[in-house]
């Protein structure tokens, strides 16, 4: 296939997503932030305020997690369901049926790319200031991210059409990763004797760790960690393997079970 055709196609179905994610709202782009906006202050009040955690400016600390984990939720969430949803789309027009998981996640990565001057905002209330690591951190940083969610949508789509259950699995599985993730909290903190099992597990079989406290040290520290970065872009790259190579061998039999 030409290459100039396969990304015109992606950026067509990207906007179409945006536009129609927008369609009829009111508030417009403030919902790209409502949402980590309102599990920020949920969970500063909640951890910091009733439990009285001990890190440093955590406010800041939230939203530099939870903002990329909003990018995870929304592509995640929705994968299960992007084949079915352009089910009239792939029985009646022949495409590179990725490219609706692909411009899907193009579509929440914009959308967190916008909510970064929020980001920004928090960074000067507590003081500091963007670092010019940010203009190389947060492109390396975004596709790492794009491989491995692209990877975990592509396996969650073509799954879903056979096995129609994985989509309630799906929200426990997106539960268990933010639960797991060290978002609103460091494993600093987890007593190292008594669950070291899972201390264990955090840092060596979730492939999201390396990278949220990638966006931490980056937003917080103005700093990116080349260690924890190669530490996610393996994992994201071997996921993306395994999420294509699924991909590839179902989607012949995607129409008929459409």
């Amino acid at each position: 296939m030409n290459l100039e055709y396969y990304k015109d196609l992606v950026l067509v179905l990207t906007q179409k997503e945006i536009k129609v994610r927008y369609k009829n709202t009111f508030l417009g782009y403030l919902w790209s932030i409502t949402h980590p906006l309102f599990y920020t202050i949920i969970s500063l009040l909640a951890f910091k305020v009733i439990m009285r955690i001990q890190i440093e400016n955590y406010t800041l600390f939230l939203i530099a997690g939870l903002f990329p984990w909003q990018w995870v939720t929304n592509s995640i969430g929705a994968a299960p369901f992007m084949f079915i949803s352009n089910a009239s789309l792939i029985k009646k027009t022949a495409f590179p049926r990725e490219v609706v998981i692909l411009a899907d996640v193009l579509n929440n990565m914009i959308h967190f790319l916008l909510s970064v001057p929020v980001i920004v905002v928090f960074v000067f209330y507590y003081g500091q200031q963007p670092s010019w690591v940010w203009l190389y951190g947060i492109p390396l940083l975004c596709v790492i991210q794009f491989f491995l969610i692209c990877g975990l949508s592509m396996t969650l789509a073509s799954l879903n059409l056979f096995f129609r259950d994985l989509e309630r699995i799906n929200n426990l599985l997106i539960t268990a990763l933010f639960y797991g993730t060290p978002i609103f909290y460091t494993i600093d903190l987890i007593d190292k004797k008594k669950y070291a099992t899972l201390i264990f597990i955090v840092n060596n079989f979730n492939p999201f760790t390396p990278l949220v406290v990638s966006w931490q040290n980056l937003f917080m520290k103005g700093s990116v960690d080349m260690m924890l970065v190669l530490k996610a872009l393996g994992p994201a790259l071997l996921i993306f393997a395994i999420g294509y190579y699924i991909y590839r061998g179902l989607r012949w039999r995607f129409a008929e079970v459409l």
